[in-house]
């Protein structure tokens, strides 16, 4: 089982399901070829696939394309469904920083099939994790900066107030399809940047004032 841990606390919480929105930047949306979605584009990710910061991701040999994708994540502290927006807000107890690995050539194969993406999401160590800062501990403005590098080279440089659907807003769709519960994270959507890394890159990356994460790939 993988825990959610928070900062100043021994508190950990086991991981739920891992929802995710993909893009959810005008720029990203553009880089990749894709329209600028008119509502949340869902997908979902096990729990089985988190490392921690510090840990390495395992380059899959079934794939030429690995790429990074920075995101603020949101953790849901206790169950809702069908949100509004003060109910949404109340619900997200928590903020961190994660990357969303991706090997997208098998992506863009699924995709031109007419296929889901979750092989392509869903593999060992493609969730790299770090504590989350508590929300009764850091009020969370919206607009922070968010960036990448790898080997030491910014590659993905925004701010969250880039995202077309704010936190609040993407609880309220995902409530009214799913009920999320405590414990569930969501994975915002990450910037323009992202890009192929191979065995030995080095990656890190941070949310301003709500954390940092570093892993290598191996």
């Amino acid at each position: 089982m993988k825990y959610i841990k928070f900062k100043d606390s021994e508190l950990e919480v086991p991981i739920g399901k891992m929802v995710c929105v993909g893009r959810n930047y005008a720029e990203h949306a553009k880089e990749l070829g894709n329209e600028v979605p008119e509502f949340p584009l869902i997908f979902l990710k096990p729990a089985s696939n988190v490392i921690y910061s510090g840990d390495n991701v395992n380059h899959p040999k079934h794939s030429n394309e690995l790429h990074h994708e920075v995101e603020l994540i949101l953790y849901i502290g206790e169950d809702i469904k069908d949100a509004d927006d003060k109910s949404a807000e109340k619900s997200i107890h928590g903020y961190s920083i994660g990357l969303d690995m991706t090997l997208r050539d098998l992506q863009f194969k699924l995709k031109e099939r007419g296929e889901p993406w979750t092989l392509a999401k869903c593999f060992d160590t493609s969730a790299v994790l770090t504590d989350f800062v508590q929300k009764n501990n850091y009020q969370f403005k919206g607009n922070e900066k968010i960036k990448l590098s790898v080997n030491g080279n910014v590659r993905q440089n925004s701010s969250l107030d880039k995202m077309i659907f704010s936190p609040v807003e993407i609880v309220k769709y995902i409530s009214a399809r799913m009920t999320l519960e405590k414990g569930d994270l969501i994975f915002t959507g990450t910037p323009g940047g992202v890009g192929k890394v191979i065995p030995g890159d080095r990656i890190e990356a941070e949310i301003e004032n709500i954390g940092k994460i570093s892993t290598q790939i191996k």
